[in-house]
């Protein structure tokens, strides 16, 4: 049985597939091959490790809320990090924060005055998100905003240098010209969920509202002049841009 938060959940995203079972780790369910569950397990295995605020994090995530898959998990959260030392930003800026756990991990690779900016527009998350991100280690590295991202981030006046876009696939587009107006030259947008399960391909989906706004999204960027872009096939798709 559905708990409030995930009842609203539901009823706000209609396009979202039903309740799945818990996924074990990073996109392998009960039903993967035992030979994806191998490769996966041998993956993590030469990744650094997830450590137990985290694991207890996405643990809680698919116990609690709707759709815990949706949260980074172990793989693509060491990346995010991974990136941010890379890259060495000072301000980032979420459009999703969902349970946290993104959010967490792109501040733990910033450096000392970084701060992740990340931005939820469900406030029925919040009960459960807040207690999470200021309760970790890097708490005081994280500013946790109820609102639409597309509308107050700009006014904050902050110039960023990364940005992570894991909101509402119906309007990608829009977050994104967004995230574009408020990034310095240079900087890099970490935008997820591009391959959509591979529904991006499978006319099956072709009328499901948020397969288009992927699909419409992942077109606006390829054609446009102003970044220059690589689509990873990463979980559920990773695309990397950077403005020009």
């Amino acid at each position: 049985m559905l708990n409030k938060q995930q009842r609203k959940y539901q009823r706000q995203h209609p396009d979202t597939p039903p309740v799945e079972k818990e996924k074990l780790k990073d996109g392998v369910t009960e039903h993967s091959s035992a030979h994806e569950k191998a490769l996966e397990s041998y993956v993590l295995a030469c990744s650094d490790e997830e450590g137990d605020y985290l694991h207890r994090l996405y643990r809680a995530t698919n116990i609690h809320t709707v759709h815990g898959r949706m949260a980074s998990g172990h793989l693509q959260g060491r990346l995010l990090r991974m990136f941010v030392k890379m890259v060495n930003p000072t301000n980032i800026l979420e459009v999703g924060t969902f349970s946290g756990y993104s959010a967490i991990c792109l501040a733990e690779g910033l450096a000392e005055g970084g701060k992740v900016w990340t931005f939820e527009i469900n406030d029925e998350q919040e009960d459960f998100t807040r207690p999470w991100i200021e309760q970790s280690p890097v708490g005081d590295k994280i500013n946790f905003i109820i609102g639409n991202a597309i509308e107050e981030a700009p006014r904050l006046g902050i110039t960023f240098d990364m940005a992570f876009i894991d909101g509402d696939k119906k309007t990608y587009i829009e977050t994104y010209e967004m995230v574009l107006g408020v990034m310095r030259s240079g900087g890099i947008i970490l935008a997820d969920n591009t391959l959509w399960d591979g529904h991006v391909v499978d006319e099956a989906y072709s009328n499901d509202k948020q397969t288009q706004g992927i699909d419409r999204f992942n077109r606006h960027v390829a054609k446009d002049p102003r970044v220059e872009r690589v689509m990873i096939p990463l979980r559920d798709g990773l695309t990397v841009i950077r403005k020009k």
